[in-house]
């Protein structure tokens, strides 16, 4: 009955074995190929051994080579071989990591995990938080908690009364917030259209001298790592402002918030730590598998008074914490299991020389670009690069023949008005061979188109 996980071993392992010497992108013959699975739904079933057998064969070749070492776009980091391992253990627990009571073992795994990330990070000990599915919903629960304290602050109870009458919430944003961002205040009914934008400098960073002026219950949404060019807002004079006017400040740090657990990148982010509520992923840089994303309050009673949920039939009566109180989902997966393996596994140290590497692997592919006459245009503070091959048209033709050629994959982005490639370096798998041969197909490829 189980030898097919053993299959399943054995055919990931090779997958994952062959990432190296793969195209990045799936060629055109594995996508035409998916053909094969489009049938109509068995009348009896089949062997299982040949449902997963064709599920490797058609489906593995046509991936995208995310886990591989020379994948550099949308800010997609690889899963560390210690996380598939967990992830594959955990799946086979299958455990609803909703109550202490009834699944002990993933539970107490999440509080620690919690533990180790609020120390890492350097933020306060009262912190609360809670694993998510990713960014955006990291942010929506982060703001879930904003919501319910400035309101409560108001004298409104909005979990129980709704918004419905309720005093208005000012919202603001940076101009270049992430749409993520904006998507999980939309959900909130906070309304997109009502957000005030912040201007920003040339990197993206919120103007301390120009944040709008703050009256009435307030969030203020900031950002650690730009998704374009990598830059912290500043957070010091910004939450000094926002606090002083009463607001809750939130920080959107889907990966710029890993800097704060490597030595030479923490100045970027000072003051952070004084925000109200963070969010973050850890399938980006923490490289852990899909999908995986923490929501960080200051206030762990405001989170827990945004999500928590009761039943009769729930046994939620503990000493322990029951991680369903804080997050939206009451049935989930034990997220929690991959992310303390990678902690466990890596160390302060290994962290700190994963994001620390990343960065510089960054800079040297801004340096080479720009050594070759291409104009690179962030400041490479972090992991993020982009680089212009000159007119638009021109751009978008050298980033679609590159994803053609196979060696590499980076996207195209638009920024402040000029078209660009964004190289987004944040894999454990990617070595400095790896840039070097990821470059010079760049190079190569733009001299030939």
């Amino acid at each position: 009955m189980y030898a097919i996980l053993d299959d399943a071993a054995r055919r990931a392992r090779q997958y994952l074995e062959r990432l190296g010497t793969r195209s990045v992108a799936a060629d055109a013959a594995s996508v035409a190929g998916l053909r094969e699975l489009d049938e109509t739904l068995p009348q009896q079933g089949c062997d299982p051994a040949e449902t997963l057998g064709l599920l490797d064969r058609t489906v593995s070749p046509a991936t995208m080579a995310m886990a591989g070492p020379r994948f550099f776009g949308f800010v997609i980091g690889g899963a560390l071989p210690v996380t598939v391992a967990a992830n594959w253990l955990a799946a086979a627990w299958d455990q609803n990591a909703a109550l202490y009571e009834v699944t002990p073992g993933v539970s107490r795994l999440e509080e620690i995990a919690l533990r180790w990330l609020v120390e890492l990070l350097g933020l306060p000990p009262s912190t609360g938080a809670g694993f998510v599915s990713g960014a955006t919903v990291a942010n929506f629960t982060a703001l879930a908690a904003a919501r319910h304290a400035v309101l409560a602050s108001a004298g409104w109870n909005v979990e129980a009364d709704g918004l419905f009458g309720a005093p208005p919430i000012q919202v603001i944003t940076g101009a270049e917030a992430h749409p993520t961002l904006l998507k999980s205040l939309g959900m909130l009914g906070l309304g997109r259209g009502r957000i005030q934008r912040a201007p920003v400098d040339g990197q993206g960073r919120m103007r301390a001298d120009a944040l709008p002026r703050i009256s009435g219950p307030a969030i203020v949404c900031l950002q650690a790592g730009n998704l374009n060019t990598g830059a912290f807002d500043p957070f010091e004079p910004l939450i000094e402002q926002a606090h002083a006017a009463g607001a809750w400040v939130h920080v959107d740090g889907a990966f710029g918030l890993w800097a704060k657990a490597a030595p030479s990148l923490r100045p970027l982010a000072r003051g952070l730590e004084r925000a109200d509520s963070w969010a973050t992923d850890a399938h980006k840089w923490l490289n852990v598998p899909y999908d995986s994303g923490l929501a960080f309050s200051r206030d762990a009673h405001a989170l827990r008074a945004a999500m928590a949920v009761t039943a009769e039939y729930l046994p939620t009566e503990s000493t322990h914490r029951n991680p369903s109180d804080f997050t939206p989902e009451l049935s989930r997966r034990a997220r929690g299991v991959e992310v303390w393996a990678a902690l466990r596994s890596l160390g302060r140290a290994g962290l700190a020389e994963l994001f620390e590497r990343n960065c510089r692997q960054a800079s040297r592919f801004a340096a080479g670009l720009r050594a070759a006459g291409y104009p690179v245009l962030n400041d490479v503070v972090l992991n993020q690069v982009l680089v212009s091959f000159g007119p638009a048209e021109r751009t978008r033709a050298v980033i679609a023949a590159l994803q053609r050629e196979g060696t590499c994959w980076c996207g195209a982005t638009v920024w402040q008005g000029a078209t660009a490639m964004r190289i987004s370096v944040c894999s454990w798998a990617t070595t400095d061979a790896d840039v070097e041969r990821s470059l010079a197909a760049m190079l190569r490829v733009a001299e030939s188109t």
